[in-house]
């Protein structure tokens, strides 16, 4: 029989069996606070993780399994901490506090992985990211040893950033030599510390100052160690000959030195070696800098030296105002004392009276005594009595106009006019008083109107501008400007500082029309917005009305007739140009009320512009369809081809802000009365924009012929068929029975340069290709090119190693291929050869128009190239590269556009050579324009900029929205696309097939491609409804165009930076409003320039945001496997070694790339997705996770607000030109 003992049984189950009593209670106390923790833990978890926990018997095991689950110290975590501290940056504004704490959260999360980092390292991470305010307190530190904790380190900054916002800058210089701990041996200080005035400070505070008076200068306040006379005579030197420093930190331009080249003696006899060179910066809390040249660097000496020799000039002076710290004192000159006499005694007293007054008190008596002499050089007579000297009243005027141009610019106003002007800019003749007026929203625009004025005047009158006449305004003295000038051959005038009177002209002519608009708008009941209009309006009846300074009108004298005048039509909404009409405006003169309340003025100074818009009671802007007949006022016909509806160029744009025309002034012809219709005006427009010539180009034979540039256009073509017979292109033969010849026609184009003006005109010869059939005129049509992104790629590796960039162009590339079919074609319009008109042409090479033309001039192409040793890229078949040793040349090849990067120059122009050897070329020198891309080289800065600033316009004039506001999104925040919104009924599908709809998106997604990644969300959202668009789909396409206005000049910018790929991915969530399924984007960067880029809406509808985070991080990796391929191809990418870096914000999805997680939630996922694992596992990408607010792909997926999205497009390297040239 066995008893039964329960406590026997408790301990023999907890291995406490012959436990002590304390042992024992420990034990039941350990087991009651792990319950209470077990129990905490479960409580905290989802309820999935409870049901998978609460078996487990203690919180150890629960921790021990949660850390099996989702603690992630690998190698690669530690690195993703490191690395996010290393880019940690402070910007300036924010609190140092707040930054130096997150950085100390940052490196306890680096040592919670396992990292081991001491303290001297967590100082130098949190001091390399402070921003430039703290220069000197770094130098302090480097320079000075100093020895601080984090939180030691913490409190000092704050300090100083206290000081930093207080501004403090005195006049002496001080530099502190250590530490204010750092004092003489057998010394002690209490409660005082060092003092900028050489005082010193109790505990409260309060400056005790020395009683008595100095023993050397007698004058109380401070005592001889504080003495300025006694200091300047006292010699001061640290004994060293030279500047010498143990760090290199803060070195500029530093020479290295060979081993034994310069050594020098320290002060116990000691020859140690100088191992380099410099100029070191020091920066002064009152913004100073004091550059030290030619320090020596010597890592073994203790302390930095200055040589007080070296140091001091002539106008400097050192004293030594406190044990750590000297002062360097630059004297100040005192004025010569004048020499006093009672003449000036007298001069003085009278209140500076001139010296022949009293001359004449000394003739009358009371100065009788006074021996006169002759006044010394009276400085407060000359401040005091100093005028300007009169100005003429006439000077010399021209004999002929454009002999001399008067210009001024004015603004910003103090109320915005309707389109966004703030300023404008005339141009007045000298001869004849005539004026130009052009509105403008940027002073920088004044030199675009200048060029503008000048082609459409000297155009007009068959002759030149000589000389041009302005103030000293920014926007007139421009290095543009002033080069432009002298290329130009046109003398520029400017104005001496302060004497407005020599430019007089311009500046009494901006008063009279300032007036003017005053004047019209008080009397009119219009909103002030409109003194853009109102301006134009006073310019032109300037022009029309005579003058003191001219004979005639100068409207006569310019054009040498009289003009009629603009009137406005409310019957029939229309503007007309008529010189038979009878005013009836007695009525309204005398009922007429005026009702504006005018406050319109120039802004001076800092003074900020208020911005007045339109209200929402403001009267619309009146309308005028641009498919509205002209009509007859007259009961003239309009006649001759003198005009021409087509001459008239008037912007059609956004109904929201349309821009008014700058006034240009009546075509000399225009003597019949001829009615002007803007598509779009105001009610004040009353100048239309009338261009000089009609951008037209023939579009057949025929029209060329009757062109009015026929001889130019014969020219060309004539030209073009000597290379065709050159190149033995074709061969006349009797037509082959049963065959059906094709076609050809010319093709005209007119080439114009930057500034618009044509420079050469191109005619080609191309064949009717759409008539070919597929199997009998052709077999393979496939023609590779460039990829855009391999183009990008290339160009970041050239910014970072500063490679060289040239150009070429193959001159009729396609009549270098060859063809393997027979084709015939009919003989050329204009050029069939006389009595043989029946026979064909039997082609020998490929033209321009053929189906496989392309195709056969890549294929040439490349067979040529490669016997020149060039090897194709395995992964870009347009990519050609060069090895010879550390020498490199890469070729690009884009249809008949080739790039050559590299880093020999004789190389590249071997390569060059042999190229125009083997085809027709056109060297374009370094490259400027890609494909419609301006290519912009910074050389000293290792900076390529691509701008589309050009294209941009185009898209502006080719759908009239010059005119249009500005905008700051290309997406709006909120705004959601749907199907729902396209026309349903006939009518509103009639009214949406005059929208070009499709030609815009066309246009948007070629800037999207090549360099603006910033719309690429919103054209990818837009270009879903090409098929029926709505007017809400038509509006988002406008704003996207109203925001690349704004970000004109914005560039996609690559830098010597940082040439490591780093790529981001993204996905919404079931977005789409139609099919419910999610948007997905990603990008890729080099060299701080996106060179990738994507967003595109995907093809499975996904059930969670980890599936949809998932899949896009699939697709990410497929295009981060091509750029790991494709750079290590190249071979110049070091970094590129190392797995490509993927950045996710989804836990979930971060890692099922690495491994099958959570089956319920993945099971479903189409196994093509899956890829991405197996291209984890071998080593091509790592998928690492970040933050929502720091991944770059997230405008890929949504649309953000403004702050966010700037900061995302600035990641990408999408920045603004100025910000960098």
């Amino acid at each position: 029989m066995t008893s039964f003992n329960p406590l026997a049984n408790i301990l023999t189950q907890n291995k406490l069996e012959g436990a002590t009593q304390d042992q024992i209670k420990a034990h039941q106390k350990w087991v009651k606070a792990d319950e209470m923790a077990r129990c905490y833990i479960l409580a905290s978890m989802s309820n999935v993780l409870q049901h998978q926990h609460q078996k487990m018997d203690t919180a150890y095991d629960i921790l021990e399994n949660l850390k099996e689950m989702f603690g992630d110290q690998t190698s690669a975590a530690r690195q993703n901490a490191l690395r996010e501290i290393l880019t940690s940056k402070m910007e300036e504004g924010t609190q140092v506090r707040t930054h130096v704490l997150k950085m100390m959260s940052l490196m306890n999360d680096m040592e919670v992985l396992g990292a081991e980092v001491d303290k001297a390292t967590h100082i130098e991470m949190v001091l390399n990211t402070l921003p430039p305010s703290f220069q000197q307190f770094r130098l302090n530190y480097n320079m000075n040893k100093m020895d601080f904790t984090l939180s030691k380190l913490l409190n000092e900054l704050v300090a100083a950033e206290t000081i930093i916002k207080q501004g403090a800058a005195p006049v002496v210089l001080n530099i502190e030599r250590a530490s204010s701990s750092v004092q003489k041996k057998g010394k002690k200080k209490k409660n005082v510390k060092p003092n900028n005035n050489g005082a010193a400070k109790g505990v409260n505070g309060v400056v005790k100052k020395p009683k008595g008076k100095c023993f050397h200068c007698k004058q109380p306040g401070h005592w001889k160690l504080q003495c300025p006379t006694w200091l300047a005579k006292k010699k001061q030197d640290s004994g060293a000959t030279n500047h010498v420093c143990n760090s290199l930190q803060g070195f500029q331009e530093t020479r290295q030195l060979s081993k034994g080249e310069v050594n020098i003696f320290l002060g116990d006899g000691t020859e140690v070696a100088v191992l380099a060179v410099g100029n070191i910066a020091l920066n002064f809390k009152n913004n100073r800098t004091l550059i030290l040249k030619n320090v020596l660097y010597v890592p073994s000496i203790r302390r930095n030296l200055i040589s007080v020799s070296s140091l001091i000039t002539p106008e400097l002076q050192l004293t030594n105002s406190e044990v750590n710290n000297f002062d360097i004192v630059a004297p100040l000159k005192r004025k010569r004392p004048i020499e006093l006499s009672y003449t000036y005694l007298w001069h003085l007293r009278l209140g500076h009276i001139n010296l022949d007054r009293i001359s004449l008190l000394v003739k009358d008596g009371p100065l009788s005594s006074l021996k006169v002499e002759a006044l010394p050089t009276c400085e407060s007579c000359l401040e005091g009595k100093m005028t300007k000297r009169p100005f003429p009243l006439k000077g010399n005027r021209a004999n002929d106009v454009l002999e001399l141009i008067h210009s001024d610019l004015c603004g910003p106003m103090s109320v915005q006019a309707r389109g966004g002007f703030e300023y404008f800019v005339t141009f007045t003749d000298d001869y004849s008083r005539y004026g130009y007026i052009y509105l403008l929203r940027r002073k920088s625009e004044c030199f675009e109107k200048f060029k503008a004025f000048k082609a459409e005047t000297e155009k007009r009158h068959g002759k030149y501008i000589k000389t041009l006449r302005s103030d000293r305004g920014g926007e007139y003295i421009s290095r543009e400007f002033i080069n432009f000038l002298s290329e130009q051959g046109i003398t520029s005038q400017l104005s001496a500082p302060g004497m407005p009177q020599q430019n007089g002209v311009a500046e009494r002519r901006n008063r009279t029309l300032m007036e003017m608009v005053r004047s019209m708008m008080s009397y009119s009941d219009l909103p002030i917005s409109f003194w853009g209009h109102a301006i134009e309006t006073a310019a032109y009846i300037l022009n029309l009305v005579p003058s003191k300074s001219v004979p005639k009108t100068p409207t006569e004298l310019w054009t040498g007739r009289t003009k009629g005048g603009l009137f406005y039509s409310p019957k029939d909404k229309k503007i007309i140009v008529s010189t038979n009409a009878h005013y009836l405006e007695e009525d309204y003169i005398r009922n007429h009320i005026p009702k504006s309340q005018l406050a319109l003025n120039e802004l001076r100074g800092d003074t900020i512009p208020t911005r007045i818009f339109p209200s929402e009671h403001e009267p619309e802007p009146f309308m005028v369809g641009a498919d509205i007949p002209l009509h007859q006022r007259s009961g003239r016909n309009v006649s001759g081809p003198e005009f021409e509806t087509s001459d008239i160029s008037l912007p059609v744009g956004d109904e929201e802000n349309v821009e008014a025309p700058v006034h240009v002034p009546f075509e000399e012809h225009i003597d019949e009365v001829q009615d002007v219709v803007p598509p779009v005006i105001d009610l004040l427009a009353l100048q239309p924009q009338i261009p000089e010539e009609v951008n037209t180009e023939p579009v057949c034979y025929d029209d060329a012929l009757q062109d009015k540039d026929v001889d130019k256009w014969l020219v060309a073509m004539k030209s073009k068929m000597e290379s065709m017979y050159s190149n033995q292109v074709w061969e006349l033969v009797e037509p082959p029975k049963g065959v059906k010849p094709i076609g050809c026609k010319w093709i005209y184009k007119k080439k114009r340069g930057i500034d618009g003006k044509v420079q050469t005109y191109k005619a080609r010869l191309v064949a009717k290709g759409y008539t070919q059939k597929e199997g009998i005129d052709y077999e393979e049509n496939f023609s590779p090119v460039a990829m855009l992104k391999s183009i990008r790629i290339l160009l970041s590796i050239a910014a970072y190693f500063d490679y060289e960039i040239w150009q070429m162009d193959v001159k009729t590339a396609f009549l270098n291929g060859s063809l393997d079919e027979c084709i015939y074609m009919k003989q050329p319009e204009g050029f069939i050869t006389n009595g043989q008109e029946h026979l064909l042409c039997k082609l020998n090479r490929s033209i321009y128009g053929l189906k496989q033309a392309s195709r056969s001039w890549n294929t040439c192409f490349d067979q040529t190239i490669k016997t020149f040793g060039f090897d194709q890229c395995h992964d870009e078949s347009c990519v050609y590269k060069e090895w010879n040793g550390k020498k490199v040349v890469f070729l690009v090849l884009y249809v008949d556009d080739i790039l050559l990067i590299g880093n020999c120059i004789g190389m590249l122009t071997s390569v060059k050579d042999w190229l125009s050897q083997r085809f027709d070329m056109k060297d374009l020198g370094e490259a400027a324009h890609i494909l419609g891309i301006k290519l912009m080289q910074n050389r000293k800065k290792r900076m390529i900029g691509l701008s589309q600033a050009l294209y941009i316009d185009t898209i502006l004039n080719r759908f009239n929205m010059q005119g249009s506001k500005k905008g700051f999104l290309p997406f709006r925040h909120g705004i959601a696309l749907s199907k729902d919104q396209s026309p349903k009924t006939p009518e509103e599908i009639e009214s949406m097939k005059a929208v070009p709809y499709a030609s815009a998106v066309g246009s948007l997604m070629y800037a999207m491609l090549c360099t603006r990644p910033d719309i690429c969300f919103a054209v990818g959202m837009v270009s879903r409804f090409q098929s029926n668009p709505g007017r809400e789909h038509w509006t988002a396409v406008k704003h996207i165009i109203k925001y690349l206005k704004r970000t004109r000049d914005y560039m996609l910018v690559f830098q010597s930076e940082n040439l490591v790929p780093i790529g981001y991915t993204d996905s919404d969530f079931q977005s789409d409003q139609d099919s419910r399924k999610s948007t997905s984007g990603n990008v890729f960067v080099l060299g701080g320039g996106a060179i990738s880029w994507r967003s595109i809406k995907k093809t499975c509808v996904a059930d969670s945001t980890m599936e949809a985070e998932y899949v896009a991080a699939s697709e990410a990796a497929k295009e981060a496997v091509w750029l790991r391929n494709f750079l290590l191809d190249l071979g110049v990418v070091p970094s590129v070694q190392s797995p490509i870096t993927l950045y996710c914000d989804n836990s979930g999805a971060v890692a099922n790339s690495k491994e099958p997680r959570s089956h319920k939630r993945a099971k479903h996922i189409e196994r093509k997705y899956h890829l991405i694992r197996d291209i984890v596992q071998r080593g091509d990408v790592v998928v690492m996770k970040i933050a929502s607010e720091n991944n770059l792909a997230d405008p890929f997926t949504k649309s953000l607000s403004s702050t966010t999205f700037e900061r995302h497009v600035e990641g990408m390297g999408v920045k603004v030109a100025d910000a960098w040239l």
